[in-house]
């Protein structure tokens, strides 16, 4: 009997090798676990890195590895949010000081979105590393075309860590009009463009699409084992108000409502998975906003009882379908009390047009509000297939 114990237990030992071995091989690497491809670039180089909480590498974040790895790290740009993520949306980000690496944070948000010349003064090579979600108004593709406009017409080399996009397997959306460019959306993508930020980046040079027509001296360092395909769970929850990927999946859907009067449920334990307003009728669940420090400190309707709708796993649908989802924007406006208050001039910024508004208030329905996007979509996707690293999943 213990003869066979034994051989059973081994059996099962080596099973599980060879299972963890075929996980191991499956694993989306991010790019920062590559440093054998861009370690080298770094050698006796002044460093200046663009990153927020999300810049992981192993079990520590990506600035703490370069300063224990001998790496000459001048100081750090935080994009919204801040550098260590303690910030809401919209939050002012100050300059300061990190207090664990003891370097000098040079905000990017709010009235200083671009690196000057004076902030990249010494600076040989910048690296990039940030969770984005692939949505066009989340702020960090922004960030990222100041940035590599700044090196180009300061003539360093950007570097950037590329890491997996969650919504990157379909692309939906109104392109946007460059009449409504602004930092929540600045070029002509649609809402949900399909791309990592690395394949983003090449899209932005290989458009001409920086300031200028610039060209930027850039690196992107690939992801391991992805393709647009794979379902990715974030490890870190890439913002305040996104803590859950049934939040990340909704997000493109329900964020129209940032430009409405109808709460999204900042303020809440569920952001992005609850919306309503006071006096709603036919809901199903009620809340009340409350400020939440580092998250939404004055979100719509604070104190204030909502009723409403959840949302709660509507998000993994949407991943299964590929689709932005217009039902409860519609729903919401046509049962709103005042309609000419409905929309306010956020709405266009977000949306990046003034079509799908106007499409809304006539009645339209959401198969038509859809037929009308495809055209543009199908241009878009024709650009996009020039910059794509990895196996697509639209067969375009």
């Amino acid at each position: 009997m213990k003869i066979q114990s034994n051989f059973l237990l081994t059996v099962i030992l080596v099973i599980s090798v060879f299972i963890g071995q075929a996980k191991d091989k499956d694993r989306i690497s991010p790019g920062a676990e590559s440093t054998d491809l861009y370690f080298p670039l770094l050698k006796g180089k002044n460093i200046a890195v663009v990153a927020n909480h999300t810049a992981v590498l192993g079990h520590g974040h990506l600035v703490d590895s370069l300063i224990h790895s001998g790496f000459k790290v001048k100081r750090v740009f935080a994009p919204e949010h801040g550098f260590r993520g303690e910030s809401g949306a919209g939050d002012k980000i100050a300059n300061g000081k990190d207090p664990v690496s003891g370097l000098p944070i040079i905000s990017l948000y709010g009235k200083h979105l671009k690196p000057t010349v004076k902030d990249l003064e010494g600076i040989n090579v910048v690296i990039f590393d940030i969770q984005d979600v692939g949505v066009r108004f989340y702020t960090y593709i922004s960030t990222l075309q100041y940035v590599m406009e700044a090196c180009a017409e300061n003539h360093i080399k950007l570097i950037v860590l590329d890491r997996p996009n969650p919504n990157g397997h379909y692309v939906d959306g109104p392109v946007l009009n460059r009449k409504f460019s602004s930092f929540i959306g600045k070029q002509a993508v649609p809402v949900i463009y399909g791309m990592t930020i690395g394949e983003y980046a090449k899209m932005l040079n290989g458009e001409k699409w920086l300031f200028k027509k610039v060209v930027c001296d850039l690196t992107v360092i690939p992801l391991g084992n992805y393709t647009h395909a794979k379902h990715y769970v974030l490890k870190i929850h890439p913002s305040p108000n996104l803590p859950e990927m049934d939040a990340v999946y909704l997000y493109p859907s329900v964020c129209f409502f940032e430009g409405t009067k109808i709460s999204l449920g900042r303020g809440t334990t569920m952001p992005f998975r609850l919306i309503g307003y006071p006096g709603m009728k036919e809901a199903d669940t009620s809340f009340t906003p409350r400020s939440i420090k580092g998250v939404s400190e004055n979100p719509p309707y604070k104190d204030t009882l909502c009723s409403g709708v959840s949302l709660a796993n509507a998000g993994y649908s949407i991943r299964e379908n590929g689709a932005i989802h217009l039902e409860w924007l519609i729903k919401m406006y046509k049962s709103y009390p005042a309609k000419e208050k409905f929309f306010t001039p956020f709405f266009t910024q977000l949306a990046g047009t003034d079509v799908l508004q106007k499409q809304i208030m006539a009645g339209k329905s959401e198969a038509e509000i859809k037929a009308s996007w495809q055209k543009d979509l199908s241009e878009f996707k024709k650009i996009r297939k020039k910059y794509l690293l990895y196996p697509d999943v639209l067969g375009n």
